[in-house]
């Protein structure tokens, strides 16, 4: 009979199912959180209770065996949000405790694969997320800022917003996942967008704009119309550098 973990599908939660496994030597073959349907001739065996004191100890075993890169690649599958990505990183976990030497490395086991071609997806998307940005002023100088990544790219991104940005007020704000973050020039909070009315089709209605900033959006499109050579376009390679699932979101691609 194949065994079912059940937990609060939280990073921390991972983790403490990891501690708890290792702790009743037992090991799920599917984790679930309360609600999902249970898969036919598997069994309840466990429910781990997030606890930051379990969390804490399995990250810092991991801390003595990994690279910095590889702890980030952790993180960059969890933020994926895939459905089986929890169960990649709880094996993949095992397998770093388990062996007396990096994995990191072992590219022949296909979890450890898995893992890095993964993390490189979503190390991709959360560069095209900082790349596509297109911030908007509104009447509260506020830059805000709509984005739509594949992943749940958004928190990987904020360092780059706060250490570019340090001198603005600015919101980011994943309209795929309804949420988003705002920086007050001393913290980042987490946000959601109360009004309905806020966003229109994705975009920031035009209402909250600041006055100049359509003038602003003009001369970026005019810019953006100056530079284009002809002759040269190439729409291929254009799709390429910059996939076409952002241009919505882009003032200079809108006619």
């Amino acid at each position: 009979m194949m065994s079912i973990f059940y937990y609060d599908k939280t990073f921390d939660g991972l983790l403490s199912v990891v501690f708890d496994a290792y702790k009743i030597k037992h090991f799920p073959q599917t984790l679930l959180t309360e609600g999902d349907i249970e898969p036919m001739f598997m069994e309840r065996v466990h429910t781990t209770v997030t606890d930051a004191n379990k969390s804490d100890r399995v990250w810092a075993a991991l801390r003595k065996k990994l690279s910095k890169q590889a702890l980030n690649h952790i993180h960059h599958v969890w933020q994926s949000e895939l459905p089986e990505a929890d169960h990649l990183i709880f094996r993949y976990i095992c397998k770093v405790i388990d062996s007396p030497h990096s994995v990191e490395t072992h590219f022949a086991d296909e979890d450890v694969m898995a893992m890095l071609k993964l993390a490189k997806k979503v190390s991709k998307d959360t560069m095209y997320l900082i790349e596509f940005v297109r911030f908007q002023k509104t009447k509260e100088n506020i830059f805000f800022a709509p984005v739509a990544p594949d992943y749940n790219t958004l928190p990987l991104a904020l360092r780059h917003f706060i250490d570019r940005f340090a001198d603005q007020h600015w919101a980011l704000y994943d309209i795929r996942r309804g949420y988003g973050f705002y920086y007050n020039l001393q913290r980042v909070e987490e946000i959601i967008l109360p009004d309905e009315n806020t966003l229109i089709d994705g975009k920031i209605n035009p209402t909250l704009l600041a006055e100049d900033e359509q003038q602003f959006q003009t001369l970026w499109r005019n810019y953006f119309k100056a530079i284009t050579i002809t002759e040269r376009i190439n729409k291929r390679q254009q799709r390429q550098h910059m996939p076409a699932r952002f241009w919505h979101l882009l003032p200079e691609m809108q006619n």
